[in-house]
């Protein structure tokens, strides 16, 4: 079942230890994936989906839109929708986006993250930029 802001827990037990459990919400994993995934060159936004026929451009404010994540046993499962700066090689963005989210995951959460979806819903083009004109 993949999650996006359901509070779904993932459950890492410290080994050797009984000070307890750890606790990580999907939510938390959403959170460092999108930060990962915004600082990468390239990324211009994420997307909140499909809405009406728009793709719904998001800033900072809310890093867990556009990130999707199924967490099952000790495995993150995460899905970025993506929105690219026009003229990057989107195979390299997303392959950086790939490396850093999984990186960032791994080391703050110590869950394993073996796969990492990106999803390029759309391309942002710089002010100024001409635009196809169709005459009516």
């Amino acid at each position: 079942m993949m999650v996006d802001t359901e509070e779904r827990i993932a459950e890492e037990t410290l080994e050797g230890s009984s000070a307890g459990s750890v606790k990580i919400a999907a939510d938390v994993v959403a959170t460092i994936a999108g930060l990962a995934a915004a600082q990468v060159d390239g990324i211009a936004g994420m997307s909140g989906g499909v809405v009406g026929g728009i793709a719904e451009m998001l800033g900072r404010k809310n890093l867990t839109k556009g990130i999707k994540v199924e967490i099952k046993d000790q495995d993150a499962i995460i899905d970025i929708l993506t929105i690219v700066e026009y003229g990057v090689a989107i195979a390299d963005v997303a392959a950086n986006v790939q490396k850093s989210v999984k990186d960032a995951v791994e080391t703050m959460t110590g869950l394993n993250c073996p796969t990492v979806n990106i999803h390029v819903q759309g391309v942002t083009f710089p002010e100024g930029t001409p635009t196809a004109r169709t005459d009516d």
